[in-house]
């Protein structure tokens, strides 16, 4: 895994509006959650998504149950996109539960490579040091997680409070179920709460929790999508981030 020393990245905002607002979004921030993968890190850097999603479409052909995806599906680059397609027609199977098992073995095997997403190891010690509360909620599974924060030694800046993909995957972002979760866990209101995600189904279950959110887009692609999805509040790099903080 690459250090913080080693990430060279950096933005800041452009204006001293765009400073003066960050700060705002934060004031009130007793509790944050975080996203993992994009936030945090980016799982899949060294791992490809698109080859765990067609080793899974794969997996469901050699079974005889190709049917079970649309052709948008099967070429969806998105594992997700395929897990949560056979559980739309076979919920609670078997099926479902051994290829959530095959996808979180995946991204257990991806923590190996993954990349540190810039100034974000500083931010969560800093959020700590700071006193603040800290949740992970993700449609990883919690055990890629885990894994993950026990490398880079954050475990004890977010522990227990790890919310991620169960069987149950109706309850997987934009249902603001693990927002929920984290926030009865802390006993926070959600307007205490600050949500930090890279996607529009984070923006979208963090609206539905009634959280403010922070997005973090690292491409302009990332930040085209979250602006569509509603968000007003979008960031290059976690470095204003932290800076608002650290002021």
């Amino acid at each position: 895994m690459t250090s913080d020393t080693q990430q060279t990245q950096h933005a800041t905002p452009d204006t001293e509006t765009e400073a003066a607002d960050l700060r705002e979004v934060i004031r009130n921030a007793r509790v944050v959650l975080w996203d993992f993968d994009g936030p945090i890190c980016r799982l899949f850097a060294g791992h490809s998504a698109e080859g765990v999603a067609d080793g899974l479409v794969e997996w469901l052909e050699g079974r005889g149950l190709h049917h079970l995806l649309t052709e948008s599906e099967r070429e969806s680059l998105d594992p997700h996109v395929v897990l949560r397609a056979v559980d739309r027609l076979r919920p609670g199977s078997d099926l479902v539960a051994e290829l959530e098992e095959r996808l979180t073995q995946e991204e257990l095997r991806a923590t190996a490579t993954a990349m540190p997403t810039p100034y974000a190891d500083p931010l969560i010690r800093t959020l700590t040091a700071l006193g603040l509360r800290l949740a992970i909620t993700t449609n990883n599974s919690p055990r890629v997680v885990a894994t993950y924060l026990a490398a880079r030694g954050l475990t004890s800046c977010f522990a227990p409070h790890i919310y991620g993909r169960t069987q149950e995957l109706h309850h997987l972002k934009p249902h603001p179920h693990c927002l929920n979760l984290a926030l009865r866990a802390t006993g926070s209101a959600p307007g205490t709460a600050l949500m930090i995600g890279d996607t529009p189904s984070d923006f979208l279950a963090a609206r539905e929790a009634g959280v403010p959110f922070l997005g973090y887009a690292r491409n302009e692609r990332k930040e085209k999508l979250l602006l569509g999805a509603g968000a007003t509040r979008v960031v290059p790099s976690l470095e204003p981030v932290l800076e608002a903080f650290r002021g």
